[in-house]
């Protein structure tokens, strides 16, 4: 669960990443007023589209084979199952 949320955190600070790039290559990061003043708005816009966008391909990409049902890991005579389909 925690590969999942920090997965989806990484992809929406995406596009504050760049932005930072951006200002360093330009030499424009020597005050902090870039970032107050910066397009923050539209940078956190970017990224819960670009989360949305992976949440989307990852529902229509990673389905499970059809016509099997899903068995979950278990423990049977003390020896661990992993989860797999029937």
């Amino acid at each position: 669960m925690l590969r999942v949320v920090l997965t989806h955190l990484f992809l929406f600070l995406i596009p504050f990443i760049a932005y930072a790039f951006w200002l360093w290559i330009n030499k424009k990061a020597q005050t902090s007023q870039n970032w107050r003043e910066g397009p923050m708005a539209w940078l956190a816009f970017a990224g819960v589209v670009i989360v949305s966008a992976s949440l989307v391909l990852l529902a229509t990409f990673e389905r499970s084979p059809e016509g099997k049902t899903y068995m979950p890991a278990e423990i049977r005579d003390g020896e661990f199952i992993p989860g797999h389909y029937e």
